[in-house]
């Protein structure tokens, strides 16, 4: 009897539909060819729920987001409500209540793809960075005293367990030995400034690598350092692993290396529950209905769902399309100059993996 996974699908806000429309659209393409179904599900959470019923997330969207196999997330934000609210009270509630603690994003250049980095190539730019995705300054620890005032103070404070700590390390240090590229995993801090937390960070690394992944090379980089050397020489990075902000903050710059957001894809995951993927870029409101967007992020967000859940021959089949349709088939990944609509990309990955 093959296996059927139940999908909950959150389309979400702008263009976040017409791009979920197509990963949706590739799956039901290719499960049939490696024997497993697809059982979807469809949330109208987003912007538009919250401006006609005033709600943004019901308690019991969540509960029963608890009872799937996985998360697909089309794109949150809409441009008549007040930035914060959506990414708050939806992305980060889901993460920090699924208890999605690693983000996982790939970073990785297409053929045909370009990028902004001199003389690089596909060959230069394929590595993962792991971001801690449960604590830091994310975890909304902090306040005001005298808040509009001349003397106001404002503090929000970044938070780690050993606990988190330790589990993020876990996950990572396994993922380099599954990936099995060069077995480097390079924690990015800042211990010379954040004597604390990191300090906190660099001794669970060294303890955990040398006690149980004697076969992984460790490396340190400040964040900084790090930032200079994905653009200088991204070819250097195997795995990297770090807390929330930095993480937040680097894969910004490793997708627009990688040819922007519409190709950048990633996964809010928890290894023991539910995991959540979406692309990277946002809801793009100004192209919405237009059938202009690129859905290759979102399509890309479906392939990396399939391999969380184990099904990595149909993910490769998928990437591998992608690969072909960027090399060989789109003249640009921008909205209105890839040289086919939306829906027609999909059909392209579709008719490579059906």
């Amino acid at each position: 009897m093959k296996k059927t996974y139940k999908i909950a699908t959150i389309p979400g806000d702008g263009t976040g539909p017409e791009v979920t429309r197509e990963a949706v659209k590739v799956l039901h393409a290719i499960a049939p060819k490696y024997d497993f179904g697809i059982d979807l599900h469809e949330y109208d959470i987003g912007g538009d729920r919250y401006l006609k019923k005033g709600e943004i997330l019901p308690d019991s969207v969540v509960e029963e987001l608890r009872g799937y196999d996985s998360i697909l997330l089309g794109a949150i934000g809409h441009p008549d409500v007040k930035p914060g609210i959506l990414e708050k009270g939806i992305l980060l509630r889901l993460r920090f209540e699924l208890d999605q603690y690693i983000n996982l994003r790939p970073v990785k250049l297409f053929p045909g793809v370009e990028t902004p980095l001199k003389d690089k190539g596909p060959e230069h730019i394929d590595y993962v960075v792991i971001r801690e995705n449960s604590g830091d300054v994310y975890c909304g620890a902090g306040g005001f005293t005298m808040k509009g005032t001349p003397h106001e103070t404002a503090v929000q404070t970044g938070i780690y367990t050993r606990y988190q700590v330790d589990r993020c390390l876990k996950y990572a240090y396994e993922y380099t030995r599954k990936r099995a590229k060069r077995n480097t995993l390079a924690l990015c801090g800042k211990t010379n400034v954040l004597t604390y937390m990191y300090d906190l960070w660099e001794r669970a690394f060294h303890e955990m690598g040398k006690a149980q992944y004697p076969e992984i090379q460790r490396d340190y980089y400040h964040v900084d350092a790090t930032c200079m050397w994905m653009v200088k020489s991204p070819e250097w990075f195997d795995v990297i692993v770090t807390g929330n902000m930095f993480g937040d903050i680097i894969t910004d710059l490793a997708a627009i290396t990688q040819g922007g957001m519409g190709i950048a894809a990633g996964g809010n995951i928890n290894p023991e529950g539910v995991s959540m993927f979406e692309p990277i870029g946002g809801s793009a409101p100004k192209y919405t209905g237009k059938g202009v967007i690129n859905p290759l992020a979102a399509i890309c967000s479906a392939q990396m769902m399939l391999d969380h859940l184990g099904e990595t021959e149909a993910a490769s089949k998928i990437e591998a399309a992608v690969m072909e349709i960027t090399g060989k088939k789109l003249k640009s990944l921008s909205a209105g100059k890839m040289g086919y609509s939306t829906s027609e990309v999909g059909d392209l990955v579709c008719s490579l993996v059906s």
